[in-house]
C-alpha cells in the first residue's frame, strides 16, 4: 500500500511515539516536523533524521496528507484549522479542544473542506479495550446497565511540568478523562446527559520536594503556582442505550500506586460484571464474573496491540483514506467526548442535569486476526 506522508507540529514529550510510528505502521512516513521552540524540532531532526521546518513551511508542503497536531491543548483547535485551511487532514493529541465553540468550528471546517479530522486517545484500539468491546458485544454480561470509571491520584507533582496540568485545558478530566470517556463510548455508544458535582481541592499547589531527583534542576522557576481548573469531578453519564455510568476523576486523593487502587473500571450487566483494564494503556486483562461463577475469569485477548502503540489512530486514518471507510479516532467521536467532559463543570455550575449537544457513532471494532502493523483485514 502506498505510504501516507505526514508532518508533525509539536515536538514535545509525546512526539517520540509518533516519530517511531513508521517502524510499526508502514503506511505512515514522517517527512517534516516543526515546533514553536525550534530547538525541539532540531533535536528530533538529530534523533530521527526528519527535516525540521517552520509551521508555515510544513503546511505548505504539498506532499503531506496528514498533519499530526501535538501542540498544547489550548491551541489544538487553532492548529487543526490551520491544517484544514492548508488542505490537510489532521489528527490531534487529546483533548479535541478546550472550548466547545472552537471544537465546533473545527468540525464545521472539516465538513466544508471535505477533509478528515481525528484525535487521540487511540488506546481503545489496543488489545485490552478491543477485547472488552468484543466481550460486551458478544453478550458475556448481558445488557449493560451501569458501571463505574474512576481515576484518582494526588496529581502530577513529581513532574517538572506539573503547572501545565492545573491550567486551563487540563485538570484531571481533560487530561485523564479522554481515555475513560472514549473507552466508554467505544463500548456503549453515545451519551445523552451528565449530572455532576465538581470542585477545586486546593487554590495553589507547590512543586519542589516531591519532584523526582533527576528533575529537581528544572523546578526552580515554579515554586507555588495557581490551580486554575477543578481538580475533583464526579458525576453520572447517561448513555443512549440506557446504561448509567458513575465517573470520578481527581487530583486531590492520596492513593497507593503500588496496589493500583487509583483506578477502577467496571461495567455491570444483566448477566454479570466486567472488569475493564486501564484505558490509559493498550493492554491489560479483561475479567468476567457471571451468575454461577466461583471467581473472576480472565478473557482471552481477542486482538493484538498490547504494547504501546500510540499513533495507531493516525495510521488508521491513513488506511481509511486509502479505502474510503470511516476512521475510528474520528472528529465526531472526539468532539462528543469533549462535550461529555465539559458537561461535568457545566452541570456542577448549574446545579442540574445537562443534556449533551453532540452525538456520534460507535467506532467500528478492529477486525480479528490482524498482525502487528495491520489495521485492515
Amino acid at each position: 500500500m502506498k505510504t501516507t506522508k505526514v508532518g508533525i507540529i509539536g515536538c514535545g514529550m509525546i512526539s517520540d511515539a509518533y516519530f517511531k510510528a513508521s517502524s510499526k505502521f508502514n503506511i505512515l512516513e514522517v517527512v517534516a516536523c516543526s515546533d514553536i521552540i525550534p530547538e525541539r524540532s532540531a533535536k528530533k531532526n538529530e534523533m530521527y533524521g526528519v527535516p525540521n521546518v517552520t509551521n508555515e513551511e510544513l503546511l505548505a508542503n504539498k506532499d503531506i496528507e496528514i498533519v499530526i497536531n501535538l501542540t498544547p491543548p489550548q491551541v489544538h483547535s487553532k492548529i487543526a484549522m490551520d491544517a484544514l485551511n492548508a488542505g490537510k487532514h489532521t489528527h490531534s493529541e487529546k483533548p479535541f479542544g478546550v472550548d466547545a465553540a472552537d471544537a465546533a468550528k473545527v468540525m464545521a471546517l472539516s465538513k466544508e473542506k471535505n477533509l478528515r479530522v481525528g484525535c487521540a486517545p487511540d488506546t481503545f484500539l489496543g488489545s485490552g479495550q478491543q477485547t472488552a468491546r468484543k466481550m460486551l458485544d458478544d453478550g458475556w454480561i448481558g445488557k449493560p446497565l451501569s458501571g463505574v470509571a474512576m481515576v484518582m491520584g494526588r496529581g502530577p507533582e513529581k513532574w517538572p511540568h506539573a503547572p501545565f496540568f492545573y491550567d486551563y485545558g487540563a485538570g484531571p478530566m481533560l487530561d485523564l478523562g479522554p481515555y475513560y470517556i472514549t473507552a466508554l463510548v467505544n463500548m456503549l455508544g453515545p451519551a445523552v446527559a451528565v449530572t455532576a458535582v465538581t470542585k477545586k481541592g486546593f487554590d495553589t499547589r507547590r512543586i519542589g520536594p516531591e519532584v523526582a531527583p533527576q528533575y529537581q534542576h528544572m523546578v526552580e522557576p515554579y515554586g507555588e503556582y495557581p490551580v486554575n481548573v477543578t481538580t475533583h469531578l464526579t458525576g453520572l453519564i447517561e448513555f443512549a442505550n440506557g446504561a448509567l455510568i458513575t465517573v470520578l476523576t481527581s487530583f486531590d486523593i492520596i492513593t497507593n500506586a503500588k496496589t493500583k487502587d487509583y483506578y477502577n473500571f467496571q461495567i455491570h450487566g444483566t448477566e454479570g460484571t466486567m472488569l475493564v483494564p486501564d484505558p490509559n494503556g493498550f493492554g491489560g486483562d479483561v475479567q468476567i464474573f457471571r451468575k454461577g461463577y466461583d471467581n473472576w475469569v480472565t478473557a482471552p485477548k481477542s486482538h493484538c496491540y498490547s504494547e504501546n502503540s500510540r499513533s495507531i489512530g493516525a495510521a488508521d486514518m491513513a488506511y481509511a483514506l486509502r479505502s474510503g471507510r470511516k476512521h475510528r479516532c474520528s472528529g465526531d467521536l472526539a468532539n462528543h467526548v469533549l462535550d461529555i467532559m465539559l458537561a461535568f463543570d457545566r452541570s456542577s455550575k448549574a446545579g442540574a442535569r445537562v443534556e449533551l449537544t453532540t452525538t456520534c457513532e460507535r467506532p467500528a471494532p478492529l477486525p480479528m486476526g490482524l498482525m502487528e502493523g495491520e489495521l485492515d483485514a
